[in-house]
């Protein structure tokens, strides 16, 4: 999807539903889109902060502006990438809230990263459990387990209004990085079809516009993960070879310098299909299991 024309909303409070507001921080790339959207839930009596962001000055002055005079319960994280988590203790020491949300996750990865790194100084004060919740009046934010991204990845749902606030689970302008090792493809499978259950009326991302079809856009995710599953089963048809020999047919016409990248979904579809029993690897090489 291509970016939207400037001037981007950074820093202003966008008023969603009656809710639901939603801040734009300054940190733009070609893995958050315009930048991290942080959602204000609740009400000024209670007002839940979610993905705050990147500690940024002038994101977290901006948040202090849309807060006003609201009462945060609560600052939540749907996982630890450093462009969701790391404002959550500044943003602690401001408002006095307690960090509730996803567990702490701080991984070193070696391949070539599409996303954010781990942030190493989230230290929530409470881990919300699958289908725990966050309440106010008139609102319940519930939490729901959604690994796959990140093994520690929650989704939110307002049950009220039926708004899911989906973090980069799913998103509307890019598919979401599935890297391996904390990244799993079997869990972001299972995590999509849960989705898919559901009945929510509309997706909050953190990057990239609102989901107004969020059933349709799901199963058109798995689609696309079981075309990719069975290009990967096809190359393999043909000959054992490495990852580095299936991306550029795989991602004809996908920017060269982006290949790497691609390469680590490759990876995380191998290793689901490697515990399935469909292929095998020695070395850097995969086969199909005859």
């Amino acid at each position: 999807m291509a970016l939207p024309p400037r001037p981007w909303p950074v820093g202003n409070s966008e008023h969603l539903e009656p809710l639901v507001r939603r801040v734009l921080a300054p940190n733009p790339s070609p893995f958050t889109y315009t930048g991290t959207q942080t959602y204000l839930i609740g009400t000024e009596q209670a007002l839940v902060v979610l993905d705050p962001g990147p500690a940024d000055p002038d994101h977290l002055t901006a948040l202090e502006a849309a807060i006003g005079k609201a009462r945060v319960v609560a600052i939540s994280c749907t996982h630890t990438h450093r462009d969701h988590s790391p404002a959550a203790a500044p943003l602690a020491a401001l408002t006095g809230a307690p960090i509730i949300g996803c567990a702490p996750l701080a991984l070193n990865d070696d391949g070539p990263r599409a996303d954010a790194a781990f942030d190493f100084s989230y230290a929530p004060d409470r881990v919300l459990a699958d289908g725990e919740a966050l309440a106010g009046t008139g609102w319940t934010l519930r939490a729901l387990a959604t690994p796959g991204h990140t093994s520690n990845h929650l989704c939110y749902a307002l049950e009220e209004t039926g708004a899911l606030f989906t973090g980069d689970h799913v998103m509307g302008w890019s598919t979401s990085v599935v890297s391996p090792p904390d990244g799993d493809m079997a869990d972001y499978m299972v995590s999509l079809e849960k989705l898919q259950l559901r009945e929510d009326r509309v997706y909050y991302p953190a990057h990239g516009p609102q989901i107004d079809k969020p059933r349709q856009l799901v199963r058109g995710m798995l689609g696309h993960r079981r075309s990719r599953e069975r290009q990967i089963l096809k190359l393999l048809e043909e000959a054992r070879q490495p990852i580095t020999d299936m991306v550029p047919r795989m991602y004809k016409g996908v920017d060269e310098r982006l290949w790497p990248a691609a390469g680590r979904s490759v990876l995380a579809h191998l290793i689901d299909l490697e515990a399935r029993g469909e292929v095998d690897r020695v070395g850097e090489t995969w086969s199909l299991v005859r």
